[in-house]
């Protein structure tokens, strides 16, 4: 199984940016904890601020092999109408993790536009909300 990591604006500073919801873990040194905890999974792993490219990065997976998308849009979840319009197109699975429980914060972060398009959301479980995708993906090829 080949599985895509997708993480939006803000992403790339996890460590450092607002440990206290975040932690302190980059997502480099979690995603080779990943890497290791599945061996029988290919992982790869994208990360952008810039919309359109993770626009592009969705409209591309099929083509490079992937089953599946997990999809941390992080604030776009709640601002951006083409990135759910882009879930919606493809063919290919998303799942949604959200790292901080979003309905334990501002009532924007309430909202999802991705969510509806999503095969599912997981939020609120730190970083172990990848972990948690992985394995439904896993888990939905074994049925």
């Amino acid at each position: 199984m080949k599985l895509l990591i997708i993480n939006g604006p803000n992403l790339n500073l996890l460590g450092k940016r607002q440990p206290e919801i975040y932690g302190s873990k980059t997502f480099d040194q979690y995603f080779s904890e990943l890497q290791f905890g599945f061996q029988e999974i290919e992982l790869a792993f994208y990360q952008s601020n810039v919309e359109g490219e993770l626009i592009n990065k969705l409209h591309n997976a099929q083509e490079e092999g992937f089953e599946g998308i997990i999809m941390n849009p992080a604030a776009y979840t709640h601002t951006s109408l083409a990135i759910a319009d882009a879930v919606a197109s493809i063919e290919i699975a998303v799942v949604e993790v959200h790292i901080s429980n979003v309905m334990d914060r501002e009532k924007i972060r309430h909202i999802s536009m991705i969510s509806k398009n999503a095969a599912g959301t997981i939020a609120g479980f730190g970083l172990d909300g990848y972990k948690l995708a992985i394995q439904s993906f896993m888990n939905k090829r074994e049925e």
